[in-house]
């Protein structure tokens, strides 16, 4: 099953063709230099940047896969969640594609995208990928083909995987934790109450006067910091049993502390460092706090967590997720590549891929439209 996907949700431009899970080009056009002045993403620019590049983009997919459109089985696009405008020109562009060359539709909820996005693999493999469903006790085995020095840490990860399980988005958009029952059954169990994970390292970047986007920038400032400099607080602490994650408190914490810090100056770049680290620390710490709750008083026996979207980038969440996994006895799955982790069309494929195997096509073409507050729950 060879998918020609597209994933205009936000200010990424992206298209990519993969065949079963492995990704055989993943084309990106980032806007995120454009809106940096605006100080996040503006939507008008957004849609009209996509406009633009969207031709491009497919094609560059098309040409990098070496697979003619020809011999594509299916063309999948993002639906949401994301911004509207923006999800319109993706799913414009799919429908003259599906009825150009007369392929079958598949739309993709953008955040099943991040949760399965760990299950991608590159095109040189050689590994034994087996799902095992915890219910049935039956394995089922496939053999993909994996070039064993490029995918170290991502294979020996998956080789074996149980559900449910538990799919963690961290993105600039989404921050959630669902109950993976099977693939394409999915439950969310914690959500943002306010803004995202993305979002508030955003904000806070900002605060300290390193840009946007700034979660990238402020993980470069962090790893030079100080965390315990600063007494930030740790956010809903001793109320994890709420099953929400939340960043308004801390984000308003770090802009009083760092406007007191400034006087009548500016931050030197000591401060701005130990700054990042602190509050970096205490956001990182809250996800965790109640990930950990969630697992630990769940009364399933959890074995495996795919964790996707652009904030599990960061190394030292990563490592933070490891830590906690390896304190409660699962396994955490992650992307091989980074540009997986954020918005992307390769992990729209391989989400397809499985709906595809589930026979979920579209059956009206012209009815498929943007859902931009698209929910996991049911999906």
């Amino acid at each position: 099953m060879k998918i020609l996907s597209i994933d205009t949700s936000c200010d990424e431009t992206a298209a990519a063709v993969t065949e079963g899970t492995k990704v055989l080009s993943n084309v990106i056009w980032s806007q995120a230099s454009l809106h940096a002045k605006f100080g996040g993403v503006y939507p008008s620019l957004a849609q009209r940047e996509h406009k633009e590049r969207i031709d491009f983009v497919v094609n560059s997919a098309i040409s990098k896969s070496q697979i003619p459109i020809s011999k594509i089985n299916a063309i999948a696009v993002t639906t949401g969640p994301g911004l509207a405008i923006a999800l319109e020109v993706g799913i414009k562009k799919a429908k003259e594609l599906c009825k150009k060359y007369n392929k079958p539709l598949i739309a993709v909820n953008h955040l099943e995208g991040h949760i399965l996005s760990p299950l991608a693999s590159p095109k040189i493999t050689n590994y034994q990928f087996s799902i095992i469903n915890e219910k049935k006790q039956e394995s089922k085995t496939k053999k993909i083909q994996q070039n064993s020095k490029s995918i170290t840490d991502h294979q020996s990860l998956i080789t074996n995987l149980n559900f449910p399980a538990l799919g963690l988005v961290v993105s600039g958009g989404n921050t959630l934790l669902a109950r993976v029952d099977k693939i394409g059954k999915y439950e969310v169990l914690a959500k943002t109450k306010d803004d995202a994970l993305g979002e508030a390292l955003d904000k806070g970047a900002r605060m300290l006067g390193l840009g946007y986007p700034g979660g990238a920038i402020l993980e470069k400032f962090a790893r030079d910091g100080n965390p315990k400099a600063y007494d930030l607080p740790t956010p809903l602490i001793g109320q994890e049993n709420l099953m929400c994650f939340s960043y308004s408190g801390l984000k308003t914490a770090l802009y009083r502390l760092s406007e007191n810090e400034k006087g009548l100056g500016v931050l030197t770049k000591e401060q701005i460092t130990n700054l990042a680290a602190s509050y970096q620390d205490k956001a990182f710490a809250h996800l965790v706090r109640v990930v950990s709750y969630i697992i630990r008083n769940s009364k399933l026996n959890i074995q495996n967590i795919f964790v996707g979207g652009g904030v599990a980038a960061n190394t030292e969440l990563r490592k933070r997720i490891r830590k906690m996994c390896k304190e409660n006895g699962i396994a955490p799955l992650f992307p091989y590549s980074k540009k997986l982790y954020t918005d992307n069309a390769a992990m729209i494929g391989v989400a397809a891929y499985f709906k595809a195997q589930r026979k979920e096509f579209v059956k009206d073409v012209e009815k498929v439209d943007r859902i931009p507050k698209y929910s996991l729950n049911n999906y």
